[in-house]
């Protein structure tokens, strides 16, 4: 009976609840685009594709992609990542369900699909990063961010050999969206049920763990403001220092001790959103250079490290899934690690903030580059080169304590909007680099080499523009 008791009135912490499921999805989401990078082998097989091909039906999901990005972190800045993030799961499980038949039907009509796939995905990540400035204690920002990265990769990780396992049975390459659509079905009804935007209106939510995430934190609970642009009357620059600028029509609120005040402080949003400063601060510049650089290697890497096995290694396509998984199992193993890692120097040993940042990201874009680079011209067997590709994606996983994190230091109101203008712009590089892989390889006579040379010197400016560039102070609120 005592034992009952204690279950029954046992509290789960309820930001655990919101990015646990915040996490299962950006999982799905991920899953839901890199099954194709198995599936597309099969499909080219099928339909009798080129290389050309494939790199345009690969491509073509990060032109959607990139439209929903701004949209996406702005409008859960607005109405809450509740709502958005439920209305793209909604529709990147409709079109993933849809990808057989629409491949079936012809090559435009698959493109098209892929596209709208794109634009629904496109809002998940942006609206993550909104709920973590709204749900995730200062203390635990790092940490946050890098589980949900983590789920990005496990993402990877069951999509691989389980989109593997399905292309090679009885159902063929059409099961690999059947199921993954009906998995996002199911988490969209807990989504529904359990999730929430704002923590001061979650039902249940103790005093005590809304005091602690409102701390430092932003309220989100008033959205209604927000409209296009900022008027110069309204954007106030503090000429002697670049820690803060004012966007809020009201006067200035104060904060004390006492946690309604600080609720009704945190609630007061700036009512635009100011595009202007915005683009104008190089700190935010430094995260779009980072996204830029990074997303050119990261997609390239995704959606056509299976075809680059098959070619280079000659590896069994039944086996292909199993083989090229490693990479994302060592990167969400060390992803943990480095969230853990970067809140400990920030915060318990008072390392400068901008000094973690800076060295996250220098460890990732240049390990990541190197060991590529090994794997490219030292290795010799399968075995070998994911080997060293693993190594380099473990150090990878800085970049969650780096570019990928930096918007919460400098603007934490406005870091879904940041986010989403940081992955839209990464979103074309994204698109010519996988599509720019496959016609290199028909025209190189399918030479890798010149492929992860690209993308080596693309992860190497990454790291020395952000190190320039990045900062760690509030720079617009």
């Amino acid at each position: 009976m005592s034992t009952l008791w204690v279950w029954q009135n046992l509290y789960i912490p309820k930001r655990f609840i919101v990015f646990g499921l915040c996490a299962l999805g950006i999982l799905i989401n991920y899953a839901d685009r890199s099954n194709i990078a198995v599936a597309i082998i099969y499909m080219a097989k099928e339909f009798g594709w080129s290389s050309t091909i494939q790199g345009l039906v690969l491509s073509s999901f990060f032109i959607g992609y990139m439209s929903t990005q701004v949209l996406g972190g702005a409008f859960a800045d607005r109405f809450g990542g509740k709502l958005v993030l439920g209305v793209a799961a909604f529709g990147w499980t409709t079109f993933t369900l849809f990808t057989p038949s629409a491949a079936k039907l012809g090559l435009s009509y698959l493109l098209s699909c892929r596209i709208l796939l794109g634009i629904a995905e496109g809002a998940c990540v942006p609206s993550s990063h909104s709920l973590i400035a709204s749900w995730a204690p200062q203390e635990e920002r790092t940490r946050t961010a890098a589980i949900l990265t983590a789920s990005k990769n496990i993402g990877n990780i069951i999509a691989l050999p389980v989109s593997t396992w399905l292309g090679s049975g009885p159902w063929g390459w059409q099961s690999i969206f059947w199921v993954f659509g009906a998995i996002g079905l199911v988490w969209s009804l807990f989504w529904q049920i359990y999730a929430g935007s704002d923590p001061s209106t979650y039902k249940g939510i103790s005093k005590e763990e809304l005091n602690l995430i409102l701390k430092n934190n932003y309220s989100v609970s008033d959205r209604s403001g927000y409209i296009s642009l900022p008027t110069s009357e309204e954007e106030v620059i503090d000429g002697n220092s670049e820690n803060v600028i004012d966007v809020i029509e009201d006067n200035e609120v104060t904060q004390d001790n006492n946690i309604e005040e600080n609720v009704d402080a945190k609630n007061s949003n700036p009512s635009r959103i100011p595009w202007r400063l915005i683009l104008s601060r190089r700190e935010v510049w430094a995260i779009f250079a980072a996204s830029v650089c990074n997303n050119w290697g990261y997609f390239v890497f995704l959606n056509w490290l299976p075809t680059y096995y098959l070619d280079r290694f000659r590896v069994d396509i039944k086996h292909l899934g199993y083989f090229t998984v490693l990479p994302y199992i060592v990167q969400s193993i060390s992803v943990l690690l480095v969230g853990t890692l970067a809140d400990y120097m920030a915060c318990k040993i008072k390392v400068r903030v901008v000094i973690v940042r800076r060295i996250a990201q220098i460890i990732s874009s240049c390990g990541f580059a190197t060991f590529l680079l090994l794997a490219t011209y030292v290795a010799k067997t399968p075995l070998q080169g994911i080997v060293l590709i693993s190594i380099g994606t473990g150090l990878g996983s800085f970049s969650t304590a780096g570019f990928l994190i930096s918007q919460l230091d400098i603007a934490p109101r406005y870091s879904g909007v940041i986010f989403g203008l940081a992955n839209s712009l990464g979103m074309i590089p994204a698109i010519f680099g996988v599509s720019l892989t496959g016609w290199i390889l028909d025209a190189t006579g399918r030479n890798w080499n010149i492929i992860w040379n690209s993308v080596a010197i693309s992860y190497f400016m990454g790291a020395i523009i952000f190190s320039i560039m990045v900062g760690d102070k509030v720079v617009i609120e």
